[in-house]
């Protein structure tokens, strides 16, 4: 992967937006491993929204509101259902996958696995399913 970098100034324009990260990375520090023993504080990972390519993401969530609907004696069924089931969401993804195929599968850093449910074509853009979420061990946290 990449390097371990240092953000060393925040540019901002007359309305207190920023417009510029100015950093400097650490060339010993390839696949983000430092030689000296040092550990990162926390991880971006981005894709450059103007050189990525719009997609759009259906994030599914659990069906029913309880583990176990059949155990729910004299219960509608459909007010079991999670309403949050199913989520969709715009999003930049790397223009590699635009020459992707449908069925594929891809993992979205800090997203979860993901298949290619649709690809690119003249008019449309490529729409992509979760699969698997990743384990959020730092939500957890802050829950308990």
């Amino acid at each position: 992967y990449a390097y371990l970098l240092t953000c060393t100034d925040v540019v901002k324009d007359d309305a207190g937006e920023i417009q510029e990260l100015r950093c400097r990375i650490d060339p010993q520090s390839r696949g983000g491993i430092a030689p000296d023993g040092r550990k990162v504080k926390g991880t971006i990972h981005w894709v450059s929204e103007p050189h990525g390519i719009n997609a759009e993401v259906n994030l599914y969530d659990r069906l029913f509101n309880v583990p176990n609907p059949a155990t729910i004696k004299g219960a509608n069924f459909s007010d079991l259902i999670n309403p949050n089931s199913l989520s969709h969401a715009d999003a930049v993804v790397e223009p590699a996958l635009a020459e992707a195929k449908a069925g594929t599968r891809f993992q979205f850093e800090r997203c979860g696995y993901f298949v290619l449910a649709t690809a690119c074509s003249a008019d449309s853009k490529p729409v992509f399913n979760r699969t698997v979420t990743l384990r959020d061990s730092w939500s957890k946290s802050t829950l308990n």
